[in-house]
Parts: C-alpha cells; structure tokens; sequence
C-alpha cells in the first residue's frame, strides 16, 4: 500500500490518528454539555441540543479547534475541562513503533495538526510522543486548518517537501480530499479513528484499520 522507497516525508494527523479520537469525541459529546448544563441550570439533552448546532456551524474552521473560542463561546475554561478527564487520552496501537521505525528508515516524521497548542501541549504531556517527530506544525500558527488549500500552500514555506514523495496520513476525509486536490501523491486514511465505534468503510482512498498494517521495513 506505501511505496516506501519513494517516501521522504511522513506527515501525521494527531487526533483520530495517531491517537484514539475517543478522548474528543466524549468530551464534545459528552462532558462539555455536562458542565455546560450544571453552568446553566439545564439538562444535558437540553445542554446538547443549544450546543450541537454551534458545534455543526463551525466545523471545518479554525474556530472549532480553538480553546479560547470555545472558552469566550461558551463561558467555560475548555482546556481546563479537558484536564479533567485526560485519563481517556490514548495512543492508537502500534503507533510508537511506527514512528520509531519510520525515523529510523530516513523518513522525515511530522505532525500535522489542527488541535490548538493547548490541546497539543496536554496530549504530548500524558501520551509523551512529541520526542518521535522531527517537528510538531500546529495549523493555528499557520492560519488556516488543512481543510484549506492555503494551509498546505503556506506549510511548503516552513516544512518544504515534495508531493510525489510525501505520505499523508488522517482520519478526516475532508482534509485528505484537500491534500488530494492539493497534490499530495500518497494519502492514507484510519478507517477506526474512535476505539469505540466501528470502522468504516472507504473507498476513495487507501485505508488502514491499525498502523501494523503499513510499517516500513529496516
């Protein structure tokens, strides 16, 4: 499925990727309208039903995966609330040794992620990771979340790379079809992001349910 021979860079989503998007999915779903009901005075189905459009109409933009948005939004200390329950924070398995070995074959290994430097800097500290990665790039110090084609425009200027020798690998399939209209030559999507929820069928592109599936050979 890769084409490791032909591969320099190795660019990795963090969220639904490298680590189980359980941790996020529960606290969106789950324990943001619980604080927001106790805050409010409501139940949480009422809580839900203020937030879930809110959430829906800012999908895809730098205002979803900002801390402080969410913060001044909803009148809640977000990445505080996500301290609270950090124990579901989880790496996806096999993913230490993927990494490891991707390095270790002369590849390029990079960190892609629209995760705020709030959300980034919590889940480095409890899944201990960021020491794999030649660099960790943060969209929010870009500008633009890498469902826009000016992301991957302006990330040539800090990360220069190549598309025909660049693997990309994400759970959104919104940001691989834009790495795809972009240019980028091999795209790998997880077909189980969550742990918890079953995988799922894709067609469009390559996909992987668990990282052994693709390691590089030494």
């Amino acid at each position: 499925m890769v084409p490791w021979h032909t591969i320099d860079s190795v660019f990795l989503d963090m969220d639904g990727t490298l680590l189980d998007l359980h941790f996020d999915n529960h606290f969106w779903r789950e324990h943001v309208p619980l604080r927001y009901a106790e805050r409010h005075n409501m139940d949480i189905e009422t809580a839900r039903s203020v937030l879930f459009p809110k959430f829906k109409n800012k999908e895809g933009t730098m205002d979803w995966y900002c801390v402080e948005y969410w913060s001044r939004e909803l009148d809640l200390d977000i990445a505080e609330l996500k301290y609270e329950i950090n124990h579901l924070i989880a790496v996806h398995d096999h993913v230490p040794e993927f990494l490891q070995r991707t390095r270790q074959s002369g590849k390029r290994v990079v960190m892609l992620t629209n995760a705020h430097s709030k959300s980034l800097d919590l889940k480095m500290e409890v899944t201990g990771l960021s020491h794999a990665f030649d660099t960790l790039i943060c969209a929010h110090d870009i500008g633009y979340p890498k469902e826009d084609l000016r992301f991957w425009s302006r990330l040539g200027k800090d990360e220069p790379f190549q598309n025909a020798r660049t693997l990309f690998i994400d759970d959104s399939l919104s940001v691989l079809r834009t790495a795809r209209d972009f240019g980028i030559q091999q795209i790998v999507a997880m077909r189980k992001p969550d742990s918890k929820s079953p995988s799922r069928e894709i067609e469009e592109f390559n996909a992987i349910d668990g990282f052994d599936e693709i390691m590089p050979d030494l």
